[in-house]
Parts: C-alpha cells; structure tokens; sequence
C-alpha cells in the first residue's frame, strides 16, 4: 500500500473529496475540489478555512508519512490564510525538518487559477508508541475499528 493509497482510503479524505496524488521522499501533492458543501457563505463558493486546513494537514501528513512509512499524528498546524479559495485547491507540502521525535512540514496552497491562498506549517510526531508508530497501532489495526 502507497502512502497515496493509506490517505485516499481515510473516511474523512474521501468525505471531503480530498486525493493525494503524490506522496514520496518527503514532499507531497493534495488536492480538493471546490463544492457547495465546504462553502461558508451560503450560495457563494468561499471555502470554510477548516476546508483548507484539512487539505494542508493531509498534505503535510502524507510527506511525513512517506519518509516513516507509519503514523505521524498532528501535533501542531500554524495557518496563514492569504487570499479566499474559490476554486478547486492545491497543495504542496515539503518536510523541513526530520526528527526522531517529530518533523516539520511546510505547505503552499494555491487554487487552480494559482491564486496563493494560505500557508502552513506542520509539526508532526514521528516517535513513540513502539513498532505501530507514535499512535502504537499500525494502519488497518483492528482496535482502530469499532
């Protein structure tokens, strides 16, 4: 299973539309589309700004993810929202700093029209837990299954 393929089968991601199209030796690719549901102006295609947290979080994760190839739960997301995403969305996330207790990812989002719509910064926990990662179950586990 890819880093890409562990993201996409997320309940949450595939509710949201989320796809990670690129996941490997620390950088990823996120994408999201636009839809009425993840507006918060009714009638008006503004997405929510947790839309766009969502989509940089899952971006910053899967580039941690794909350097320990376990789970790297968030610690910390710093946000920096530049201009209203109206379009589909884009993000790109690149891992700054590679730990053996946590790592830092960086994120540029932009739309489709390659509007800048905000920035991130991601702390992730990459230690811990023993062999399951830093949660102590690996993906797929069944006591994450109810």
């Amino acid at each position: 299973m890819t880093v890409a393929d562990l993201l996409n089968g997320m309940p949450f991601a595939d509710h949201m539309g989320m796809e990670v199209t690129e996941a490997a030796d620390g950088y990823a690719v996120a994408e999201l589309p636009m839809t009425e549901e993840l507006s918060s102006v009714p009638g008006r295609a503004i997405a929510h700004g947790g839309v766009t947290y969502a989509l940089a979080d899952t971006a910053a994760g899967a580039a941690v993810i794909s350097l320990h190839h376990k789970p790297t739960p968030t610690v910390d997301m710093r946000m920096d929202y530049l201009a209203p995403a109206t379009t589909d969305l884009r993000a790109e996330a690149e891992v700054v700093r590679d730990g053996a207790s946590v790592a830092s990812a960086e994120v540029r989002i932009e739309d489709v029209d390659g509007t800048h719509v905000a920035d991130a910064r991601g702390t992730f926990k990459t230690g811990g837990g023993a062999d399951g990662g830093a949660w102590g179950v690996t993906p797929g586990d069944d006591s994450l299954v109810e």
